[in-house]
């Protein structure tokens, strides 16, 4: 059996992936928070990125010394060490939703980073809990369920995004995400047994210098500078719990709740992904891991909640193993606490480097289809439907944003030809009602009618309280709106009429295959 620190081939491609999707999100926390929250390129730098770092350090080392106790104990030198990162979609929620708005009410950018503490501690403290309850969850929902939901974030905010972002530079982006897709669907092996994703990165970066050299192709955006140098990460915890007693904190809890809920679901679904590619790992060890990042991330002054990564099948398809993680986590953190995470980008072209991330959410999606009984198509498929709402929802605040107005002022102009409270509705605690919806789907196939009812009078609860479907429009976005009974009543009624029919009608012959 192969050592810990044991580098493989597959270890060096699945690095390259892992290293660009955390960079990425340190990316953006440099970028954002000045622009958005009053905080400075070299605050972000001092406060921020090392302890966020650090966070991802942990985690990197955990997940690979669990994936590697699996390898000894199964006798496998294919095991995949779970992904693990920041979390994007409670990074920009955080940002947008919390931090904005404290600077923008009060001016004070110290103030807005305490907030955002606030809300990683707590998100972390949901993902803990979490743990107790997630090996039941697991138990008691179809593959079908938890898996269509991630193969819908896969396919919309990791793919489009990243797909019209090379299309937008072709001459740069274009042949390395060729390559990567013909080497991985094909299983090519590459001269020397080089990594594809090595290679396809090594040539892009040259042809994107080359072309700008030649005054082909325009050079790439500036980034924030901030200067190189030796950045600890600082103790917040005085910060942190000088909140839990305040007032301030608790107000955005509408944010933190379906936040930290988000965090705990992905969580589960990526360990279902991982077990449907043949790796299975404890779920209470990885959950409790998970929300321990978060916390420490806080402690330490990061506003931005850990998480483990959808795209566990991904990188195994790539032949990552377990170093792929403890490689990534030593690298970042070397980055932050250097002070040098925009130098990066400055010499390898971001276009270059999402071939690999595109990769990853077709693996996704496809595994959702090949992972679940063939029966069960139709329900992943009906669960990917509120994910391509979320999606949706947020290229249309993208471009109101841009185009100076909000949704509170022009919902109603897009009732003719876009039905946007029906977008905005579906989107609203979108991953539980991808599950909700394709479990239903899943139940009924197998002639489960009692377990299809449970299902839906469950989404009728958590319509009337507020966790799927409810929302208030504001000048700042989309709230979430949380009452007891009375959050989205219309569809609190439809799913108990719904549940009500479906207990009462004749039982269903269940399907095989």
């Amino acid at each position: 059996m192969d050592g810990f620190f044991r580098i493989s081939k597959g270890d060096l491609d699945g690095f390259f992936g892992l290293f660009i999707d955390n960079l990425l999100q340190l990316l953006l926390i440099i970028t954002l928070c000045p622009m958005l929250c009053g905080i400075t390129a070299s605050e972000v730098a001092v406060k921020i990125l090392p302890g966020a770092s650090l966070s991802i350090l942990v985690g990197n080392f955990f997940f690979a010394w669990q994936a590697w106790q699996v390898a000894v104990r199964e006798n496998r030198r294919d095991v995949t060490a779970l992904p693990y990162g920041i979390n994007t979609v409670s990074l920009f929620a955080f940002i947008v939703v919390i931090m904005g708005p404290v600077y923008r009410q009060t001016g004070d950018a110290n103030l807005a980073w305490r907030a955002g503490l606030f809300a990683c501690l707590l998100s972390g403290l949901m993902e803990v809990a979490g743990a107790f309850c997630g090996d039941f969850l697991r138990r008691h929902l179809p593959r079908a369920a938890l898996l269509s939901s991630l193969a819908g974030i896969a396919i919309t905010f990791i793919s489009m995004g990243f797909v019209f972002q090379i299309f937008a530079s072709p001459s740069i982006g274009l042949v390395p995400m060729l390559l990567i897709l013909i080497c991985y669907a094909g299983r090519i092996r590459l001269p020397l047994d080089l990594p594809a994703g090595f290679v396809a990165v090594t040539l892009g970066t040259l042809l994107a210098h080359g072309l700008r050299a030649a005054g082909l192709t325009p050079h790439g955006a500036d980034l924030p500078t901030v200067a190189p140098g030796f950045h600890p990460p600082l103790w917040a915890g005085g910060d942190v719990l000088a909140f839990l007693f305040s007032r301030d904190g608790w107000v955005h809890l509408s944010v933190i709740v379906p936040m930290g809920l988000f965090n705990v679901i992905g969580s589960l679904q990526s360990l279902e992904s991982a077990a449907a590619a043949g790796d299975q790992f404890p779920t209470r060890s990885s959950l409790l891991v998970n929300g321990a990042g978060s916390i420490f991330a806080a402690f330490f002054g990061s506003p931005f909640a850990t998480t483990i990564y959808i795209g566990h099948p991904g990188w195994k398809e790539m032949g990552a193993r377990w170093s792929y993680s403890w490689l990534n986590g030593i690298a970042i953190s070397f980055l932050a606490l250097a002070g040098i995470v925009g130098g990066v980008l400055r010499f390898v072209p971001l276009e270059v480097t999402l071939g690999i991330l595109l990769w990853i959410g077709v693996v996704i999606t496809a595994q959702a289809f090949q992972a679940s009984p063939p029966r069960h198509a139709v329900a992943v498929a009906t669960g990917l439907i509120p994910a391509l709402a979320a999606w949706l929802l947020v290229q249309i605040e993208t471009s109101l944003r841009i185009a100076g107005t909000n949704l509170m002022t022009t919902a109603d102009k897009f009732a003719p030809t876009l039905h946007l409270h029906g977008v905005i509705a579906l989107s609203q605690g979108f991953l539980v009602t991808s599950i909700l919806y394709s479990a239903v789907t899943a139940f009924v196939i197998d002639g489960k009618k009692y377990h299809a009812a449970i299902a839906l009078t469950s989404a009728a609860l958590l319509s009337a309280v507020g966790l799927i479907h409810a929302f208030r429009l504001t000048p700042n976005g989309v709230e979430n709106h949380f009452a007891w009974f009375t959050a989205a009543p219309d569809f609190a009624i439809a799913y108990l009429v719904a549940a009500t029919a479906v207990w009462f009608l004749p039982a269903s012959k269940p399907q095989t295959g």
